[in-house]
């Protein structure tokens, strides 16, 4: 089964937040400045909802991306992520291209589960949220399928849930296996981060709210 599809194991996802998709996103970028420097990988997981409620993670949808013209390669950057950019074996696209694959099955997702838009879930997702406006601004993309500005923040539900606002140790707080080995690869911490949200909402009503 498509688990990006839904059929009648799947329950509605729209009514659980406001008519939005949840859609993790993690990006691997070169510098800290959006309108400068180079963004390198992009990867989304999609938010899913089974019959019983209980929220689950969809297929991932990652992309290696082309630094646009004109752009800067900090070289600490580079070294901490690991990333070469013109490595012939990452098959790296085009940014605009790169965009609209990430984005066209996540537009298909939000109209086959009756969403209005999709909303960004991320770690301190303000980053992640700035590097993907200024690359649909460069590309002159008119639907971007995300809220404006809505976001939902695992660094602040980390941090409210486990007393944990850095990715690896909320996730290991959550009982979420890491390898550090393998983070600050888009793929990796989206799928991490996908684990981790749909854990805190999963077992938001076994968490202590007394007063």
């Amino acid at each position: 089964m498509n688990t990006n599809s839904p059929d009648s194991e799947n329950g509605n996802i729209a009514s659980r937040f406001r008519g939005f998709l949840p859609v993790v996103v993690d990006v691997e970028t070169a510098g800290f400045e959006a309108d400068i420097h180079a963004l390198l990988e992009i990867a989304a997981v999609p938010v899913l909802m089974k019959a019983d409620g209980t929220l689950y993670s969809g297929e991932t949808i990652a992309c290696h991306v082309q630094p646009f013209e004109g752009s800067e390669l900090d070289p600490a950057a580079l070294k901490f992520t690991g990333i070469d950019p013109f490595h012939p074996f990452r098959m790296a696209k085009p940014e605009k291209e790169a965009l609209e694959h990430i984005f066209k099955p996540i537009r298909k997702l939000v109209t086959a589960h009756r969403c209005t838009r999709a909303i960004l879930i991320g770690h301190n997702p303000f980053f992640d949220m700035g590097f993907i406006k200024a690359a649909v601004a460069r590309c002159k993309i008119k639907k971007n399928p995300f809220h404006a500005f809505s976001t939902f923040d695992t660094a602040t539900l980390g941090g409210l849930a486990y007393g944990q606002t850095v990715l690896a140790r909320a996730a290991q707080a959550a009982g979420i296996d890491w390898d550090e080995s393998q983070a600050h690869s888009a793929i990796y911490d989206t799928e991490r981060t996908a684990e981790l949200f749909c854990k805190i909402v999963n077992n938001w009503d076994r968490f202590d709210k007394s007063e």
